[in-house]
């Protein structure tokens, strides 16, 4: 895909909230290619419909929403990580091509940049649990008070409480 193309796609953070004990085959599988293998785990994607059919068929055990360029920024300077479990510092992202992390995360949130395209970068997050606990069920959807689902800018929130 081009980069215009890839361009007019909003950002998403998916993180995994739920365990998948008695989870479909099919469930686990889409997690897995979303690269959320653990609770507390995230991810960015864009918001092509192929990914929303994923995060669709494992709504009831992520929880995703637009993530901002300020959140996104301090997501990778973080819990960023390169191989070999290291920080992603701005060293490396002037390897990349980038003046600092903060021109890395602006590159991502507009779209010229794919994040699980990055050599050496992992693709996905570990994050702690949120500070304060879930405000709702793991087991309802946002919109009935719980935690699974779309949340749209409330993701941002979340992701503080978790980074």
């Amino acid at each position: 895909m081009s980069e215009v193309g890839l361009s007019s796609y909003r950002r998403l953070a998916v993180i995994r909230v739920r365990g998948i004990v008695n989870a479909s085959k099919d469930v686990i599988d889409t997690l897995n290619l979303l690269h959320l293998r653990r609770n507390c785990h995230a991810t960015l994607v864009d918001s092509r419909p192929d990914y929303i059919g994923m995060l669709q068929k494992v709504q009831n055990y992520v929880a995703w929403g637009e993530i901002s360029k300020e959140v996104l920024a301090l997501l990778l300077r973080k819990r960023g990580r390169i191989v070999g479990d290291k920080r992603l510092t701005d060293e490396h992202a002037q390897r990349l091509g980038f003046n600092s992390i903060e021109g890395l995360a602006e590159a991502i949130h507009e779209g010229r940049v794919d994040y699980k395209s990055l050599p050496y970068v992992k693709p996905f997050f570990r994050l702690h649990p949120p500070s304060k606990g879930f405000k709702g069920s793991v087991k309802k959807a946002y919109r009935a008070g719980g935690e699974t689902g779309h949340r749209g800018e409330a993701i941002n929130e979340l992701l503080k409480r978790m980074i």
